[in-house]
């Protein structure tokens, strides 16, 4: 299948895309303990990034969506690492006699698909990227349909999707949690940033709002911490869940984009 290139038009649709993810209420959980467990494995996934030359947090949701964060699946697509892979890409690595490692699955798996350090790793880039590796089908021949390979479990994609090889259904829904999505959490909780996502600068007057220890009970403070979480999320490299709870991190954010945090907050 022939590829689809990086437009400017492209780009700024995955990052509209990104800007504006917000997780199902129903998957939080789900999506918290996957966050949570990649984390947890940040070293293994800075030794093979820093090796392969790209982000350590591309690398562990890719290893969430192919191998379900097992450390004895290829990179690849998830086959036993006790053999060459199976599946497309089938034979990888090339070079070698299994048991492969993960590391040298992970290293093989960068490397066909020539990812490195002269890749775009814009957040743009990136979600690129993420949909390249799993394919351009949803794209190309299901365009009605956001790739849940990204954007499952978020409010962007509902169901559709590819249920075997070249066989697909419209009311199928997916229930793997999307690399997007995942990436969205960790930028809310602070764990990565983007290259290309400067520090905010503030242009109009926010609706403020003061530090609270636990969501307000109160609907109109509930809503206008909703709206001052929505108005920060409008700025380039503040990721937040609106959730109407103006915490820690809607301070920080806060802070990031005006130059103080919430009245209140004890740092200010």
């Amino acid at each position: 299948m022939a590829g689809i290139t990086l437009t400017s038009a492209l780009r700024d649709e995955y990052v509209a895309l990104f800007n504006s993810c917000s997780i199902r209420s129903a998957r939080t959980a789900v999506v918290e303990r996957l966050v949570t467990k990649l984390q947890s494995n940040r070293s293994r996934y800075e030794a093979a990034a820093g090796s392969a030359g790209v982000p350590w947090y591309f690398i562990a949701v890719i290893h969430n969506m192919e191998a379900g964060q097992r450390f004895s699946g290829h990179l690849h697509n998830g086959d036993p690492l006790s053999a060459r892979t199976t599946h497309v890409p089938a034979g990888r690595p090339k070079q070698g006699n299994p048991p492969f490692t993960w590391e040298d699955s992970a290293a093989d798996a960068m490397s066909f698909k020539r990812l490195g350090p002269s890749t775009d790793w814009s957040l743009g880039g990136m979600l690129y990227q993420l949909e390249r590796y799993n394919g351009w089908g949803y794209r190309k021949y299901h365009p009605h349909v956001l790739s849940p390979y990204l954007w499952s479990f978020s409010h962007h994609y509902e169901s559709g999707k590819y249920v075997a090889d070249g066989r697909w259904s419209d009311t199928a829904v997916s229930k793997q949690c999307g690399a997007a999505v995942l990436l969205r959490r960790m930028a809310e909780n602070g764990i990565i940033e983007f290259p290309d996502q400067p520090a905010p600068v503030a242009t109009d007057a926010p609706l403020i709002v003061s530090l609270a220890k636990r969501k307000p009970i109160n609907a109109t403070v509930l809503q206008r911490a909703k709206d001052l979480q929505a108005w920060l999320n409008t700025y380039p490299g503040i990721f937040l869940k609106v959730d109407g709870w103006p915490g820690k991190k809607t301070s920080d954010a806060y802070y990031k984009v005006t130059g103080y945090y919430l009245p209140g907050d004890a740092r200010g």
